[in-house]
């Protein structure tokens, strides 16, 4: 990918992230689910959703220079980035490490709540977004209007833990008119509701959303790395 404007900060020096893991494995969720995949996941959350399985990610980490987390992305050699949390965005240098991750040539995502501000995040990276849903516990942390900056390659995900979650967020779907901004992905809580049961409700209701499984914990279950 060339390098081109972007309204993402300069670059300064010294710049670091406290960093809990940077790892390879397939991605799995949102649109490349399947492709191998380099994670950086940042420290630290301001958020404690009921269903969260990275909690180890809230505490400790280690401060990386963003020099060597670029070097260290090179070296596992995925042209695929996915920078995640915790919460990436509650650190400012994280929109440094976008922008540089991208003039290096790497297709770049964010997985970020819907709590955040997404001003900053360098155009060049998919945004996909975690509306917090009432269950989550976290639902009066949602910033709605931050969605309205979304375009068609962003992606806004909805986890559905029960019957009232998918009423809401099919609500919330109409309401903001996501679909016709950008993929609109309903993911049922691991463990707290199958996804068969919600696939047959999205069909019932005909509703222009996607469902997505989380690939890796078919694959591995919760360890961490993977």
């Amino acid at each position: 990918m060339s390098a081109e404007v972007s309204a993402a900060p300069a670059v300064r020096a010294g710049s670091r992230l406290k960093i809990t893991e940077i790892f390879h494995s397939l991605q799995g969720e949102a649109d490349t689910a399947g492709i191998p995949t380099t994670f950086i996941r940042l420290t630290g959350c301001p958020l404690r959703c009921q269903y969260c399985d990275t909690a180890y990610a809230f505490h400790g980490g280690q401060w990386w220079p963003i020099e060597q987390v670029l070097e260290r992305v090179r070296e596992l050699g995925s042209r695929y980035v996915c920078v995640t949390g915790g919460e990436p965005l509650a650190q400012k240098a994280c929109l440094e490490l976008m922008q540089r991750l991208c003039d290096a040539g790497a297709r770049v995502s964010i997985e970020t709540s819907g709590a955040m501000s997404l001003a900053g995040i360098d155009p060049r990276v998919v945004r996909v977004v975690d509306v917090k849903t009432p269950a989550s516990g976290e639902v009066a942390r949602n910033r709605y209007e931050e969605l309205q900056s979304l375009s068609a390659q962003d992606q806004v995900k909805f986890v559905i833990c029960d019957r009232a979650d998918y009423e809401w967020s099919a609500a919330k779907v109409s309401e903001l008119a996501l679909a016709q901004r950008c993929t609109v992905w309903f993911s049922p809580s691991h463990e707290q509701l199958p996804a068969r049961e919600l696939a047959e409700w999205i069909l019932a209701d005909r509703l222009p959303v996607r469902l997505q499984v989380q690939l890796h914990k078919i694959l591995w279950g919760n360890t961490p790395g993977k």
